[in-house]
């Protein structure tokens, strides 16, 4: 039962490597080196499946490599097999990093794969502009809001420090951070805020969030005041 079943995982991780290998649109890696993305399917960092990591990682890579003219079949490449490494950390002492740059050296990589792979945590020099985009690319799919245990919480705590730092400004009644923490929407007590108020508050909360949060792209600041009629009928 053992020799059936150790024979049916082989199986199964050959046909996970083939299968990345095929939907990412990368050839001719030695077998050694698809068997090793394919064990990277029964491998997790900080809940996120590496796997499906290398294949994010590949597709941005890729997509940056063609924007600015680079060699997207390179870039695509490097970053598919980045982290195949991290197959061999249980078994053999090291970063993944450098374990993957000598796996490219041994079973026949150009030097420009090789060192963009090992070098996406800066443990040997980057000597390509494809090395930098395998780098930004590993850390856009590592980093984005969900992908990790860790980012998770991390995210939560942005979003109440967003809503807290609006939540500090005379006037404010309630904050919501929405839009996955691109937009902060502020509702304001139409008494104590006047609209020329309104636009400085907006003004002032965004200076603050430059100054105190750390957060990707922009973030949009609404200050929603309502204006209210009333009478009585007697």
């Amino acid at each position: 039962m053992v020799e059936k079943v150790t024979k049916e995982m082989d199986q199964n991780i050959k046909e996970w490597g083939d299968e990345a290998c095929l939907e990412s649109d990368v050839h001719g890696l030695h077998p050694e080196i698809v068997k090793l993305m394919g064990r990277l399917k029964y491998r997790t960092s900080y809940g996120q499946n590496v796997l499906r990591h290398s294949q994010e990682v590949c597709y941005l890579t890729g997509i940056m490599a063609a924007e600015i003219g680079e060699d997207v079949q390179a870039a695509r490449r490097a970053g598919l097999i980045h982290d195949m490494g991290k197959a061999l950390t249980h078994e053999v002492e090291g970063s993944h990093a450098l374990l993957a740059y000598d796996i490219c050296k041994k079973h026949g990589e150009s030097e420009l794969v090789a060192n963009a792979v090992g070098a996406h945590h800066n443990e040997i020099p980057q000597n390509s502009v494809i090395a930098v985009l395998v780098q930004a690319a590993d850390a856009l799919s590592a980093a984005r809001p969900g992908a990790r245990r860790e980012m998770v919480d991390t995210y939560i705590k942005r979003l109440k420090q967003l809503e807290e730092i609006a939540n500090d400004f005379d006037g404010v009644e309630k904050t919501f951070a929405i839009q996955a923490g691109r937009e902060v929407r502020i509702v304001v007590c139409p008494t104590d805020i006047n609209d020329a108020q309104a636009q400085q508050l907006a003004r002032d909360v965004a200076r603050k969030i430059e100054s105190d949060v750390t957060y990707p792209g922009q973030i949009k600041i609404t200050v929603v005041r309502e204006t209210r009629a009333t009478d009585t009928a007697k």
